[in-house]
């Protein structure tokens, strides 16, 4: 599948577009268009841009996702993840980063902030029912399967 995209600020031109790391990644991997050094504060929240957008047929999202690494070696992580970046939208992908950690963290130029991943959705009409279907599980949720076999 093709997925048009562009880069919307000129500097920028040496960082990477969007890209798989390894042959298996589902995600691909999304660099900071910085010039300078971002700091996010710890228990801060920072929007970080990427410099591209891009245009989706319809019957596709994108999500944006944290990226493990960044998660458990620094405790920053992608807010509102997995997010949706949708098929009409044409602006900018920012992504929102926090730092859950104690200690500040440097976004520098061309950091792998964040992963993307394209996905196909379905459109649902809903039908308004008196009663659903009884399952197995029934009203159970919040861990009322416990956490062992």
């Amino acid at each position: 599948m093709k997925i048009k995209i562009t880069r919307l600020y000129g500097g920028f031109e040496d960082l990477p577009l969007p890209k798989y790391a390894t042959e298996g990644s589902a995600g691909m991997d999304l660099f900071a268009a910085v010039n300078e050094p971002v700091e996010i504060a710890s228990g801060a929240v920072v929007l970080v841009p990427t410099s591209i957008a891009i245009s989706l047929e319809h019957g596709y999202e994108c999500q944006v996702r944290s990226r493990s690494g960044l998660a458990v070696k620094n405790g920053v992580f992608a807010l509102n993840s997995p997010g949706t970046i949708d098929s009409d939208y044409r602006g900018e992908i920012k992504i929102i980063l926090a730092n859950f950690s104690k200690e500040p963290f440097k976004i520098q130029r061309g950091d792998r902030i964040a992963q993307l991943i394209v996905a196909r959705y379905e459109k649902i009409d809903w039908e308004l029912v008196d009663e659903l279907s009884v399952s197995e599980r029934g009203e159970g949720g919040f861990g009322s399967t416990g956490i062992k076999n």
